[in-house]
């Protein structure tokens, strides 16, 4: 006879249970009270160790965010730190924008619908219908998703379908950033993000902003059917290109029946002081994607725009209609809702205009600063409120008699200036800015939308400040940082 398993019946105060018992598990006001020690012990075992490493050098590790509005973050010891990173371009409207947070606070009220698979979404047909109001040309067929890596795989996917080409080969710029998901990783020039995947192999490369390597490529191989171009590179540095190479590629395009991708991901949505960066050119691609602030801070969508006849091309028959349909979270209500509310916003509060205008004045600022610490600073460049700011190489900024030796480790330190003030800015000014992927010579400059002249000299007046300290008695600074 089979031994049976001794089953114990629960106490009679115990609730019945037809499954497994509930784990340890925190609650939301749990996550809430953690300490900033308890919350670096958690991210270090269950996110990302190895990230945490540059964290603290920063001196990010030490803070904890309570709150946030507006242009500020709020610490735990109710310190304000101004914003001037913008989550890469995510937070057009700065943090919890009364207007954004009232119409998702009324959407929930009312109990409204979020998946809608199986039934038409009214607020997935309203964010199409206005993300094609606010696109020029004929850009008006939306695929909506929940980052800009989705969005940016669906204008790729749409454009190879409808490029004609059997075996499509798909252009891409010299230090590209456009996704992390497989597809685009493909297209994205980092031999670290790429690591060892295995990755799409019909691809082809050229220098960003060279019109006649673009042009022999596209000539010499007539495969090539895509062309992706960031319309301003963020991870490169905030590397822009003339109006002159951006009309060549669309008459390049034009000519041999090539389609042209523009990822504006991260530089569309107003931040360059135009709904969309290639509008300053004068020219329409054939599809394009936004992400970043198109959630308003507050929700996660990416959204492909393309040209009606690309997308039918594509996928305009039932039998091919399914093939990039919308997943599961893409056009969810409440982040639809959202991103509707923020179009709104984003027109009837003029801010396409103040990023024009208040981008200008931080132009302006950064340039006089500059002159005083030429030194220093080697260049100040970009459009709106998205903004590169170079350093030189370490060994120029030292004195003369200190560089020859220091040269040799340039490549090496490359990234370490820059850490340095950015660390500075924040223990020192309560000023938050950003870092590039590919030259980490360079300080992101991208604050919220919403962003004043007056939130402009507070950030300007923080970095004259610190650059007069000069180079030495910044690395000790920073050295006497890590110590505490």
């Amino acid at each position: 006879m089979l031994d049976r398993p001794t089953v114990t019946a629960p106490a009679l105060d115990e609730p019945f249970r037809r499954g497994p018992a509930k784990p340890d598990l925190m609650t939301v006001e749990d996550a809430k009270a953690l300490d900033v020690q308890t919350m670096a012990d958690l991210f270090k075992d269950h996110i990302n160790p190895g990230q945490f490493h540059f964290m603290k050098l920063l001196g990010f590790n030490k803070v904890k965010v309570e709150s946030a509005e507006g242009m500020y973050y709020i610490d735990q010891n109710g310190r304000k730190i101004l914003d001037f990173f913008g989550g890469f371009g995510s937070l057009a409207f700065g943090h919890n924008h009364p207007r954004i947070l009232a119409a998702r606070q009324r959407f929930q009220d009312e109990k409204r619908h979020e998946i809608a698979i199986a039934f038409l979404s009214q607020y997935a047909a309203a964010l199409a219908r206005n993300l094609a109001a606010c696109s020029p040309g004929d850009l008006d067929m939306v695929v909506l998703g929940s980052s800009g890596s989705e969005a940016m795989e669906a204008a790729v996917k749409v454009a190879e379908r409808a490029s004609g080409r059997k075996n499509c080969k798909i252009v891409h710029a010299e230090n590209s950033f456009h996704g992390k998901t497989k597809g685009v990783l493909s297209l994205t020039d980092s031999p670290l993000y790429q690591g060892e995947f295995k990755l799409v192999g019909n691809t082809y490369k050229v220098p960003f902003g060279d019109l006649e390597a673009l042009t022999n490529a596209v000539r010499s191989d007539p495969d090539i059917g895509v062309v992706v171009l960031e319309t301003v590179q963020g991870g490169g540095g905030i590397i822009g290109a003339p109006t002159a190479y951006w009309q060549g590629v669309r008459a390049l395009c034009d000519k041999h029946n090539v389609l042209w991708v523009a990822d504006e991901v991260q530089c569309g949505y107003g931040r360059t002081g135009r709904f969309y960066a290639f509008e300053h050119h004068g020219v329409v691609p054939d599809v394009t994607a936004l992400a970043k602030s198109l959630g308003a801070g507050k929700a996660a969508v990416g959204a492909m725009i393309a040209r009606r006849a690309v997308y039918m091309k594509a996928y305009g028959t039932p039998k091919t209609a399914m093939i990039h349909a919308q997943a599961t979270f893409g056009g969810i209500g409440e982040a639809c809702v959202t991103a509707i509310e923020g179009l709104n916003v984003l027109y009837d509060d003029d801010l396409i205009g103040n990023a024009d205008a208040v981008g200008a004045h931080l132009l302006a600022r950064l340039n006089e600063i500059k002159s005083r610490y030429p030194s220093i600073i080697k260049d100040v460049r970009g459009q709106g409120l998205m903004v590169g700011l170079e350093f030189h190489d370490f060994s120029r900024t030292l004195p003369l008699a200190l560089r020859p030796m220091v040269a040799i480790l340039d490549e090496k330190l490359k990234g370490s200036l820059s850490g340095f003030i950015g660390a500075l800015l924040l223990r020192d000014y309560d000023v938050l800015v950003a870092f590039t992927e590919y030259n980490r010579n360079v300080i992101r400059l991208e604050p919220p939308m919403i962003c004043g002249e007056e939130h402009v000299d507070q950030f300007c007046d923080a970095l004259d400040a610190l650059l007069a300290r000069g180079i030495v008695s910044i690395v000790k600074d920073f050295v006497k940082s890590q110590m505490n």
